[in-house]
């Protein structure tokens, strides 16, 4: 886009093809400062040779013939680039001729093979295209040029005098107003040194600048500088960073604070007298610690998905250690499987099922082994959990069951928008199954 658009010119990307009997676009950009020369789409179009004699000679000889410019590798023409160039009439100005000019230098560096520079010093992923402000410097780093545009981002940072005719690097050092000495990176791009990108701030603006020395046959005669207006950009990524920042630090405290309730949970469990009492408690532990765990996951990644294996492992984990209220000796549980990451609003009501169908296993089923299996394909996310116990009784039914399978089917079918089954597995014990809609971010 740089270079179409300096240009004025619409610019094709042409290759050989490997018999050399001619040539195959490839590539192609339009110039937003321009009209289009070429309204449609080239890309694929074959040339036989003859077809375009400035593009053969550049080929054949790798020198610029006309509008076409070779591309080097090595010692081989690998590519051209043909230039074509709007047929409307234009009132040229200053801009214009600046832009024109800038072209033939960075084309010229093209065939010669300094443009694009190999080394690249990038400190931004932004880039400024060159109606945002350019600024076009002599081979000592003074300012001979600067595009409307420019001036006025560099107002934004507080310019109040004319650049032209004084050293960019200067006025920048001034503009940062900084205690600490200018990054040596932004220095050595805004004297024409280096070619790169590096934003410059101070408390009222922020100017993307991005420098590309000038030179021919290896000698440096001056630099083109894009400056963006970046201020607000930087503004909502920085407005971004601070709500992830809160909500990793609200998830952070909601996990303390459901481990704070856990704990007292266990300890009143403790001092429990009756069996009933301890299994309850036991029960509202587990599930303010599967929410926890949650909890926990989020406040480490707050992006749209979670890892959820590692919240099932977690689970399990807690489950094993919890066990003592509802079972003589602790359940073998593995996972089996994987569902790899689901959206975060999926994941506490799947994580909550998960944990009220293990704590069923242990307590009611008496389950002494116990199979979680993921699974996610075909536009569904399963999970299937599986146990080794006394399985269910005949005439079953969930509206008849106790608390946690009616929690179970409420999230699985409501909230989840999903399916839930239980029956009693082919081998025994039973089965429970959950299968919900894979959303797709």
């Amino acid at each position: 886009p740089l270079l179409a658009d300096l240009a004025l010119s619409d610019l094709v990307l042409w290759l050989p093809t490997w018999n050399e009997g001619g040539l195959v676009a490839v590539a192609q950009v339009r110039p937003t400062t321009a009209p289009t020369r070429v309204p449609d789409g080239v890309i694929g179009d074959f040339a036989p040779r003859g077809r375009f004699p400035d593009i053969d000679q550049a080929l054949a000889f790798g020198q610029n013939f006309e509008h076409a410019y070779p591309v080097h590798f090595g010692d081989r023409v690998i590519a051209v680039v043909a230039r074509h160039s709007s047929g409307q009439p234009r009132v040229a100005g200053k801009l214009e001729e600046i832009y024109l000019e800038t072209a033939d230098d960075l084309l010229r560096m093209l065939v010669e093979g300094t443009f694009p520079a190999r080394n690249v010093i990038d400190e931004s992923a932004d880039a400024p295209r060159v109606g945002d402000g350019l600024i076009r410097l002599d081979e000592n780093g003074m300012v001979t040029y600067s595009s409307p545009n420019a001036v006025s981002a560099l107002h934004r940072l507080g310019l109040a005098t004319d650049v032209e005719g004084k050293e960019l690097k200067a006025i920048l050092s001034h503009l940062s107003r900084r205690p600490s000495p200018m990054d040596e990176t932004l220095m050595l791009i805004a004297s024409g040194q280096a070619a790169g990108r590096a934003d410059i701030e101070n408390n009222v603006a922020t100017v993307l600048v991005q420098g590309i020395p000038l030179q021919i046959q290896g000698s440096v005669f001056g630099s083109l500088v894009l400056v963006r207006d970046v201020t607000d950009i930087r503004g909502r990524e920085l407005a971004l960073l601070s709500k992830d920042a809160t909500i990793r630090e609200i998830h952070h405290r909601v996990k303390n604070n459901l481990q704070t309730v856990a704990a007292l949970l266990r300890l009143q469990g403790r001092r429990a007298a009756s069996a009933e009492t301890k299994a309850a408690l036991g029960e509202a532990e587990l599930r303010v610690g599967a929410i926890a765990v949650v909890h926990e996951i989020l406040s480490r990644d707050t992006g749209e998905t979670v890892a959820f294996d590692e919240i099932i492992d977690r689970i399990i984990g807690l489950m094993v250690e919890l066990a003592s209220a509802f079972a003589t000796q602790a359940p073998l549980i593995r996972r089996v499987g994987s569902c790899g990451a689901l959206p975060s609003e999926q994941v506490t009501p799947l994580a909550m099922s998960i944990s009220e169908l293990l704590q069923n296993a242990v307590e009611h089923a008496h389950a002494a082994s116990i199979t979680v299996e993921l699974a996610q394909g075909d536009g569904q996310v399963q999970v299937v959990v599986r146990d080794d116990g006394i399985g269910l009784p005949s005439g079953f039914a969930v509206s008849d069951a106790g608390l946690g399978l009616q929690i179970v089917e409420s999230l699985a079918t409501g909230e989840l928008r999903g399916k839930f089954l239980i029956c009693n597995g082919e081998t025994g014990g039973a089965m429970a199954c959950i299968e919900i809609p894979q959303i797709v971010l």
